[in-house]
């Protein structure tokens, strides 16, 4: 939480603090002429200013909750790149503005003293608003970032908090601060955090398919990093960097930091030099708050003739600040019941053994936020269910006692309970709601370990087959190396590793074997050189460059001995039914992310070789599974089958006679085809895992 709440703390304080700057120095200036009449002009701006900003978030927040899953990913994409832009503009105006903000302030409000109420009101009121309206947006781009607003709105809070303190210490000049360095060091800070901001945005309009690029990955840490651990929670909180980002999100974090903190070190070098010999102020940017003598000065010189009472229009003096405060309230709760907010689904449902589903009334159709809070004392699985045939909507995993988590799900026609599974205890179902009006949903038939049986059982065939193969080609390649002939060494090195390449699925079961068989360099001290660097990529690297049979031949010894203990041992490993669909896409990823990057060739060339075993792979997987996916998705095999085609087609048209095109002499054109019809294959895959998600007596 606390992670999450820097980012919003850092904007809480550095808006809160311009806000408060510029209150503070309009409220100098009045006492400073005189002109404590027309105080309460000055806060009725404010309140108007921060009325309108807190009917923003509203609108924000609750328009929001009602729009498909992509439309919301879409809409919170586009603002997250509105919030960085309008963040950008503060920290450079600010930069620019720190040492002549109070000057520029006083000459507005002897302006506005001459014009009247209405003009000082005016004045108050965009100070602020501005501020305010680039607080909501970007508190609730951070909202949305982090999936949670408690960690988010302290943050913001406690800023603003300090920052009122900091002001009122400057206007009474009980503190003394350097602005110019407090906007420079919290600019650059913001700059980061905005970086971070853009990148989820961009990812964001990718989920949504505004952009593309989303299944291709510039890196996936997963496998290294735990990204539930303290300290990438903390990088992710914080800076909204994550162990997997696409490439879209790296270029456009790393132009944005690179091109903006440029800008903006450069100005600031610039203007230390402009203002070189000059003296920053050091309180409220020159405010005082006395008159005559103690408030500085000639001020009685330039103050202008008080001005004279407004008349008095037979209205109470509260009507205008109302109706000012009013205006934006009225317009938010409009919008807001226009696009129905989260009527009908914001309700908290109680999850427990007891009282599991009470809170649930009939919702509205349409996209729906329910808040579930377990009252009981185990841990438990939620489920938005269809109770006749236990068809699953929507589903909460791991909700701890006392804890609240929104759960969101889109409503239709037809019939809801909720089914709460604590762990431990027995499944309870709630009583059943009719839904009429909405449009059909599709929910999730679910899927049990025994459902699972039959497709693994099949597949460790596939894979005890494939060993067993696997087992005599290691054997004739052993053979090749001792008896010098490298030649057909390099020739069945590849039928060899393409024959263990295909039995990726169960690269999970095999434990540090897989390491052994085909691991590779990436983070050995000596790269391809380290005595722990073997297996086949090992082999690979002595066979095209140049090693001797001699030096090869411990080599092909190790791997020989590896498969085959493999082979020993597989019958008796553990093999996790969750696996199988998981495994459906990672292959592809892993192929996306390795083969097709070249990451994994240590000469060879035969990279496209290997996504073509990888494809073979998980081909046979899919067909393990079809019945299950059949029944629950009619139309994804056939998606997934196109896909397959054109991925096998550009593949195979890289094999030629005299053997594989190495990936880097692939054509540019034909490269990017590849990896374009490998990401879309990738995201009509994606839906496999959740589908066949084993659900816990749902």
């Amino acid at each position: 939480m606390w992670d999450e709440a820097f980012p919003s703390f850092l904007i809480g304080l550095r808006e809160g603090l311009e806000a408060g700057l510029i209150v503070s120095i309009l409220v100098a200036t009045l006492v400073r002429f005189d002109q404590k009449s027309r105080l309460p002009q000055v806060w009725t701006g404010v309140a108007a200013a921060v009325a309108l900003s807190l009917s923003f978030g509203a609108v924000l927040t609750f328009t929001a909750a009602n729009l498909s899953g992509h439309a919301q990913e879409a809409f919170g994409g586009v603002l997250s790149l509105i919030a960085v832009a309008f963040v950008t503009a503060m920290v450079f105006w600010m930069r620019r503005s720190a040492r002549t903000l109070s000057a520029e302030l006083k000459e507005k409000v002897q302006a506005s003293l001459a014009l009247g109420a209405g003009a000082l009101v005016l004045t108050s009121f965009l100070a602020v608003a501005r501020e305010g309206l680039e607080t909501s947006l970007f508190l609730w781009t951070n909202v949305r970032t982090a999936g949670e607003s408690t960690g988010p709105l302290i943050g913001a809070a406690v800023g603003l908090l300090l920052s009122t303190a900091l002001c009122w210490g400057l206007y009474r000049r009980a503190l003394r601060m350097n602005l110019t360095r407090f906007f420079t060091i919290t600019g650059a800070g913001l700059i980061v955090v905005a970086a971070g901001v853009l990148g989820y945005g961009l990812r964001d309009l990718q989920e949504s398919g505004l952009l593309g690029g989303g299944a291709t990955y510039a890196f996936d840490l997963s496998a290294h990093l735990d990204a539930s651990s303290w300290y990438a929670t903390l990088v992710q909180g914080t800076l909204n960097l994550t162990v997997t980002m696409t490439v879209l999100q790296v270029v456009g974090y790393v132009a944005y930091l690179c091109i903006v903190m440029t800008l903006f070190v450069e100005g600031v070098r610039g203007g230390a030099a402009a203002h070189a010999g000059t003296t920053a102020p050091a309180g409220a940017a020159g405010a005082a708050p006395g008159k005559g003598p103690g408030g500085g000065g000639t001020a009685g010189a330039q103050q202008p003739a008080a001005a004279a009472s407004p008349a008095r229009s037979g209205r109470p003096r509260w009507v205008l600040p109302a109706a000012l405060v009013a205006v934006p309230v009225v317009a938010a709760g409009t919008v807001i019941a226009v696009s129905d907010g989260k009527q009908g689904g914001s309700a908290t449902v109680a999850v427990s053994e007891r009282d599991c589903g009470r809170g649930f009334g009939t919702p509205l159709p349409g996209q729906q936020v329910f808040q579930m809070h377990n009252t009981g004392d185990k841990v438990a699985e939620v489920y938005l269910v269809d109770p006749a045939s236990g068809a699953v909507y929507g589903e909460i995993e791991g909700l701890a006692p006392g804890t609240t988590r929104a759960l969101t799900a889109t409503i239709g026609s037809g019939d809801y309970a909720w089914r709460c599974v604590p762990t431990g205890g027995r499944a309870v179902t709630s009583g059943a709601v009719h839904v009429t009006g909405g449009t059909e949903v599709r929910a999730v038939k679910p899927v049990g370990e025994d459902d699972l049986k039959g497709p693994l059982d099949a597949y460790r065939q596939y894979v005890t087959a494939g060993l067993a193969a696997l087992q005599t080609e290691t054997a004739q390649l052993q053979a090749d190396v001792h008896g010098g002939d490298l030649a057909a060494a390099r020739a069945d090195w590849l039928t060899a590793h393409l024959r263990y390449a295909s039995l990726g699925a169960a690269y999970g079961t095999f434990a540090e074997l897989d390491g052994k068989i085909d691991g590779r360099p990436d983070g050995l001290p000596d790269k391809a050189g380290d005595k722990d660097f073997t297996g086949f990529l090992r082999l690979e690297h002595g066979l095209w460059h140049g090693e001797s049979a001699a030096d090869l031949t411990p080599v092909a010894d190790q791997l020989a001995a590896d498969v085959a203990k493999l082979g020993q041992d597989f019958p008796g490993q553990d093999f996790d039914p969750a696996d199988l669909p998981l495994r459906a896409h990672e292959i592809l990823e892993n192929t996306l992310q390795f083969e097709l990057t070249g990451d994994t060739d240590q000469g060879s060339g035969t990279n496209l070789a290997t996504a073509q075993a990888n494809l073979t792979g998980t081909q046979e997987l899919l067909a393990v599974l079809q019945p299950l996916l059949d029944e629950r998705d009619p139309q994804l095999l056939t998606r997934v089958g196109a896909g397959m085609k054109r991925v096998g087609d550009l593949l195979a048209a890289a094999h030629r006679p005299e053997g594989w095109t190495p990936l880097d002499r692939l054509p540019a054109d034909t490269r990017r085809q590849l990896d374009g019809a490998t990401g879309q294959l990738l995201e009509d895959l994606a839906p496999v895992p959740a589908l066949l998600e084993i659900r816990k007596a749902a």
